[in-house]
């Protein structure tokens, strides 16, 4: 059986693939098990510094394949819509949270499509990078359905609410320029991998245990009161300041050279 999703690590950057490109790289019930699956060996190996998320071909994800909807026997099963052991997300949910859980940074590349599903699965990463010709829909309501691939948590901190109404209720579809002008989109770029490509590798090229550390304050301090969040902060400032990476990021700095960083984990993060 043909993998759904691939991946490869190469300077401790991760490039994970969508890989349906004659289908336009639609989910199925496979590619769910296998986006939540490569998420979860990713976050696991201590060696990942960033993710590329991309799509093969001409699109990035055309969204649910529709065949999914046309089995005989639901996939959307009692099983499957309950929260996972090690995580609050369900399978279907996975398949975009595990990119917001993943403990390094992740840039999606968004060209062609991202419809549905797929645009859910973009929202589950940190930055998301697409281009111009670009379209993106929260398209659910066309299928008489509402998003459910953990937007309610990843849209939440990227446009106000009425933007995300007004998306959910119209199905409208969107270039990548008034992406960016409604903030559903980080950056614009003629070639959106490439740019995806250079800032993930400069990513990788700083302390590890500094980029975990300022995705975790920014992902959780912001649903935190103040007070918790001052914790939250000096508690994750602390976990890092002395230890080994941070020493060698101010003398690779006060030396004029490139830093080498350890991969071991930081055992004060967790």
């Amino acid at each position: 059986m043909t993998s759904r999703v691939t991946f490869s690590i190469v300077d401790h950057v991760a490039r994970v693939t969508l890989n349906r490109p004659d289908k336009h790289n639609a989910i199925d019930y496979q590619m769910f098990t296998e986006l939540a699956g490569v998420g979860q060996e990713l976050a696991e190996d201590q060696s990942v510094r960033a993710v590329i998320l991309h799509g093969a071909g001409e699109n990035f994800c055309a969204g649910i394949d529709i065949s999914v909807f046309q089995q005989q026997e639901p996939v959307a099963t009692a099983e499957a819509m309950a929260p996972g052991d090690s995580s609050p997300a369900n399978l279907f949910q996975r398949a975009a949270y595990v990119w917001r859980e993943m403990p390094v940074p992740v840039i999606c590349a968004i060209q062609g499509a991202a419809y549905g599903g797929g645009l859910q699965i973009a929202l589950g990463a940190d930055l998301r990078f697409a281009a111009p010709d670009a379209r993106l829909s929260i398209m659910e309501i066309k299928w008489g359905l509402i998003p459910d691939m953990a937007i309610s948590t990843t849209l939440r901190g990227i446009v106000p609410m009425d933007v995300a109404k007004s998306l959910a209720w119209s199905g409208k579809v969107i270039a990548g320029e008034e992406a960016l002008r409604l903030g559903l989109v980080t950056e614009v770029h003629d070639d959106p991998l490439q740019a995806a490509d250079e800032t993930a590798h400069s990513i990788a090229n700083k302390s590890p245990d500094a980029i975990r550390a300022a995705k975790r304050l920014i992902n959780e301090s912001w649903a935190l009161s103040e007070a918790d969040a001052l914790r939250l902060e000096a508690r994750l400032q602390l976990s890092i300041l002395g230890r080994p990476n941070q020493v060698e990021a101010a003398k690779a700095n006060v030396e004029g050279r490139p830093p080498e960083f350890s991969d071991a984990p930081n055992k004060r993060l967790d």
